[in-house]
């Protein structure tokens, strides 16, 4: 996964839920040094809690992105992530 473009990374998820897991997959994926390079915020949700996953993306373009982690999987999140930072890969290139 391309994580240079990224500023910012909030999530929000039930640790215990299984439907979290894409959301704590993609924190996993983050490089070692992500809390230096990019603002990292976590909230965790209580065990009981109902409320659905959410991560929230900002890329060094000023795009954000809302991604709904249980719908799309990991899989797709990471899609999506590369998506935009391969078109500002691109983009860094060309200047």
């Amino acid at each position: 996964m391309i994580t240079k473009f990224l500023t910012e990374v909030s999530t929000v998820f039930n640790p215990f839920s299984p439907k979290a897991k894409p959301a704590r997959l993609f924190l996993s994926f983050l490089p070692p040094n992500a809390r230096q390079t990019m603002k990292v915020t976590t909230i965790l949700l209580p065990r009981a809690s109902k409320d659905p996953s959410l991560l929230e993306l900002k890329f060094k373009d000023g795009k954000e992105m809302k991604l709904d982690p249980e719908l799309l999987g990991i899989k797709g999140v990471t899609e999506e992530v590369n998506r935009h930072s391969r078109m500002l890969g691109r983009q860094e290139a060309l200047q």
